[in-house]
């Protein structure tokens, strides 16, 4: 092989290191497995949720005690798209994240978010994980309100249309 096909195949292969983390993020926290979740970051991560923002420990804490007050959770990953600088990577994932609740006196937790989760990797000691997140979340339907656009940057990362999205911190 040669020293251009060498490179691609390596560049193949950490995308799709770096969606498989996305994955077992999602399965993590849908499957409320807290370790899981933690190996996608590297221990001095940030991660700029709704609601919250970080270290990683932090956020685990604080993930758990919220989706514990729900019956169930499902994240649908969609679109990935992955930039490699070396052992940089920024990832842009969409996703469709559906929370539950049986409960009657909580129709606000039965929501749908379209969110898109954008990362910065980094490559340590051979292996991909997250250094920092932004959790951007476009619009929630709720069972209680219906359709709602979110675009209130004090209640956490919002994606925008312009330079002042969250993909452009990544970016750096």
């Amino acid at each position: 092989m040669n020293g251009t096909s060498s490179a691609a195949l390596e560049d193949l292969l950490a995308k799709q290191e770096i969606y498989e983390v996305v994955c077992r993020y999602a399965r993590g926290i849908d499957r409320l497995d807290m370790d899981l979740v933690r190996s996608c970051y590297h221990p001095d991560a940030i991660d700029h949720h709704t609601g919250f923002s970080g270290g990683v420990e932090e956020f685990l804490t604080w993930a758990e005690g919220a989706l514990r007050q729900m019956s169930g959770t499902m994240h649908t990953l969609c679109n990935h798209l992955v930039e490699l600088h070396g052992d940089v990577a920024v990832a842009e994932t969409y996703a469709h994240t559906t929370h539950w609740t049986r409960e009657p006196t909580k129709p606000s937790h039965n929501a749908v978010t379209g969110t898109r989760y954008i990362d910065r990797f980094e490559k340590r000691n051979g292996e991909w994980r997250i250094a920092e997140r932004w959790a951007t979340r476009s619009w929630i339907r709720t069972e209680q309100d219906g359709m709602q656009i979110t675009d209130d940057p004090s209640n956490g990362p919002v994606g925008r249309r312009d330079a002042q999205d969250p993909l452009h911190a990544a970016l750096g």
